[in-house]
């Protein structure tokens, strides 16, 4: 089963997600639906006693929810109980919420605008630049998050080719880059900018990004050339791309007496005079 993670937004809420391209369904966090629909501070509960009360009433639906590998707040991949859009419908029927109706028309959309991206790529594209746009990032920001995006995806490419597994060796070998180029690992880098189960990148500055991709840019040519065939011997070539990009870190913070890496996010706007600030 190919499968491609991602974070959909209701309302501006995280729901965590992941695209099965052979079924062609989304399979979906339940409990970050039922933080969506109801604001509970305890959404594992709620599915704990909801899950309970479908059984009782003789409701099959508890009884094929599957489980799948998300990424969990802390970085870790955990198994967490997911469903398809249908089981989502139905599920949607037993939580009262005032969001339910309009939930139910964002999942309707999901499903159609996977679909339409697959048929043409340039609608996933298009949707991408108008999430920022509304967002409020500046032009300059979001073509450098669109080089970024494709800078990466280059890098995961061929991390692939040489064996890589996704998930957990992907985010070792991601925290050794942003090590070696930002003094932190991500989890750090994260905390710093005060951020949780937002995208990192989607919360660096210009110069954060430019960086950043000089490093994954770096790592993947040298990995190209040098065809490991070892994790021991990718993470090796992740330190020496993240150096490249630290060094050139170090010349600009010395030419320009400020910090480059920055506390500011998406919320402060990217673009205050705290850029200075000393992490």
């Amino acid at each position: 089963m190919t499968k491609k993670d991602a974070v959909q937004l209701f309302e501006n809420r995280h729901v965590r997600s992941v695209w099965d391209s052979e079924a062609e369904k989304w399979y979906v966090s339940i409990v970050d639906v039922i933080a969506v629909l109801t604001d509970s501070d305890r959404p594992r509960k709620y599915w704990d006693d909801l899950k309970r009360k479908l059984q009782i009433e003789g409701s099959e639906l508890s009884e094929k929810i599957g489980q799948l590998k998300m990424k969990a707040p802390d970085g870790k991949m955990r198994l967490t109980d997911v469903a398809d859009v249908e089981q989502l419908f139905r599920l949607v029927q037993s939580i009262p919420s005032p969001k339910a109706e309009p939930f139910k028309q964002w999942l309707a959309q999901l499903g159609r605008e996977r679909l339409e991206e697959i048929d043409d790529p340039e609608r996933g594209i298009d949707r991408l630049l108008e999430y920022y746009h509304r967002k409020g990032y500046s032009e300059a920001w979001i073509n450098q998050r669109l080089k970024s995006i494709e800078v990466r995806k280059e890098l995961t490419d061929e991390w692939e080719r040489r064996g890589v597994k996704k998930g957990q060796e992907f985010a070792v070998l991601t925290d050794i880059i942003t090590q070696g180029w930002a003094g932190m690992t991500t989890k750090q880098y994260k905390q710093y900018k005060g951020l949780k189960t937002e995208s990192l990148r989607d919360n660096m500055t210009n110069l954060e990004l430019v960086l950043n991709m000089l490093a994954e840019a770096t790592t993947t040519e040298i990995s190209k050339e040098k065809e490991p065939k070892t994790i021991a011997q990718s993470r090796e070539i992740a330190k020496q791309g993240g150096e490249v990009a630290g060094n050139a870190r170090k010349e600009i913070e010395e030419k320009t007496g400020k910090k480059v890496v920055s506390s500011l996010n998406a919320k402060k706007g990217l673009k205050s005079p705290e850029d200075s600030e000393v992490h």
